[in-house]
């Protein structure tokens, strides 16, 4: 699982997975509940360049920015390799 915090917008956080280059499991924390579950089930197994080609530049009202395109952002950063990913919780305290 990846995270991004996002800026500008009502969202706190960004979670998704990557696997064979599309996007799974997308949950925003914060935010407009039902538009951003639905933009989780529009996105879920879309390749990640068609996210972006969709997505990157769409505003909120007045604002430079609005979760899709922080969400954009995210997998900007993912490629770029500016995130790392996290091991669930569950996981890590089972090793520990």
């Amino acid at each position: 699982m990846y995270t991004y915090e996002p800026e500008g917008v009502c969202a706190k956080k960004i979670a998704f997975e990557i696997e064979n280059s599309t996007v799974k499991n997308l949950v925003f924390t914060g935010g407009c509940p039902g538009n951003l579950l639905g933009i989780g089930q529009l996105v879920e197994g879309m390749a990640v360049d068609e996210v972006i080609s969709r997505l990157k530049g769409i505003t909120c009202g007045r604002k430079a920015t609005s979760c899709p395109d922080q969400l954009v952002a995210a997998l900007e950063a993912f490629r770029a390799g500016k995130l790392r990913q996290e091991t669930p919780a569950v996981f890590s305290a089972m090793a520990g």
